[in-house]
């Protein structure tokens, strides 16, 4: 017997509509289970993404979230990478697959649609590290702020000037507390028994340019210029000190006056030689410096080095004056740089006892053996 035709075509129909329903039900699952995963993978999408595009994103990332999970080098390495204003997307995204830092450059453009992060990269330098997933990358880009704070240290400042220097370099440390911590001890280091519990580590603070972490401690600021000058002041200047009779505070000392004398570093050597001269002849150093250092800060003048100094400040009654009182003042009054230290552990070797800045403004200094002679280099 046979079936009839309308029978076939009954029995197709429904089995055309079976099929259109579980397919109808697999795109709906799809359409909801998939979302649903790439935002408990990859977090909340932006708000304005559209139905398509919502879907579209989350299936790439459930696809391939891998490349955005797993760093390129577990090792890491640290690369320097710019973004420049106005700079799009895909350039962004090729340059950063170029350097080595992200395996997939479509699906990490991908993620940064998916979470609207496309639209708030900042312009910038940056540092990452291949050890960083691209995700951890496309957050970061978000701010440009620097990981690494910058804080330099001239030769010559007194340690309130670095104190001061402090709020424009990033670092989370007041002046008040850099001060505080700069009297506590630190172990370890070869001045760690020099100084008395009232002494700062005023001459110590190696005169360098620091890269910290912007939440770096005072401590961890302090140790660095530490560590910073036991690497500069070697064995060699060490002996060097020892041959002209000075302690290393005593030698820092001298050190810390010779920066704040000499306008050019070729005549440090002979600026000391003349201190050396006149410590060795039980003479008093009249170093202006000194003098400075004692007054303290000038209001007037918004300075910690009040220049010229009066006769009446020559008579301030300080034990750094020393117009007043014969050899080293007690502790240093700046932090002198390498060429400083190396002029008093190498000074040159010279008659002299006396010199006075030259009369054409150049900063340079006429030598004298004699008084006399150091009245005559006076300028008319």
């Amino acid at each position: 017997m046979h079936r009839s035709k309308s029978s076939c075509l009954g029995s197709s129909f429904l089995f055309l509509l079976g099929a259109c329903f579980l397919f109808s039900v697999i795109i709906f699952f799809l359409g909801w289970a998939i979302p649903i995963q790439a935002e408990k993978d990859f977090g909340t999408p932006a708000s304005n993404l559209s139905l398509i595009n919502r879907f579209k994103y989350s299936a790439l990332l459930v696809w391939r979230g891998n490349d955005l999970t797993s760093p390129v080098d577990s090792l890491g390495k640290e690369i320097s990478f710019e973004i420049g204003m106005g700079e799009s997307i895909p350039s962004i995204t090729t340059r950063l697959w170029q350097a080595g830092l992200i395996s997939n450059p479509s699906i990490f453009r991908t993620y940064l649609l998916y979470k609207g992060l496309d639209r708030t990269i900042q312009a910038g330098k940056y540092s990452f590290s291949t050890s960083m997933t691209a995700q951890e990358i496309a957050h970061a880009l978000q701010d440009a702020t620097p990981r690494q704070a910058t804080i330099t240290i001239f030769p010559g400042w007194r340690i309130e000037e670095v104190a001061a220097a402090l709020p424009t370099t990033g670092l989370d440390i007041s002046p008040e507390t850099f001060l505080a911590s700069a009297r506590a001890r630190f172990p370890g280091y070869s001045i760690s028994n020099l100084l008395s519990s009232d002494d700062s580590l005023e001459g110590f603070l190696f005169p360098d340019t620091y890269e910290l972490d912007r939440q770096a401690s005072a401590s961890d600021l302090l140790q660095a210029t530490l560590e910073n000058f036991e690497k500069h002041v070697t064995a060699e200047m060490r002996e060097g000190f020892d041959r002209q009779g000075l302690a290393l505070l005593q030698a820092v000392t001298l050190a810390s006056i010779v920066e704040r004398e000499a306008q050019t570093a070729d005549e440090m050597p002979m600026i000391a030689s003349v201190y050396l001269n006149r410590l060795t002849n039980g003479m008093k150093l009249d170093a202006d410096p000194t003098v400075q250092y004692a007054l303290g800060y000038n209001k007037k003048q918004d300075t910690w080095w009040k220049n010229p100094l009066s006769r009446k400040d020559l008579n301030v009654n300080s034990p750094y004056n020393t117009y007043q009182y014969t050899g080293l003042p007690p502790g240093p009054i700046s932090n002198p740089g390498l060429d400083a230290l190396r002029a008093v552990a190498f000074p040159a070797e010279t008659p002299y006892f006396y010199f006075r800045a030259t009369c054409d403004g150049s900063g340079r200094h006429l030598f004298a053996k004699s008084y006399e002679e150091h009245l005559n280099n006076a300028c008319d």
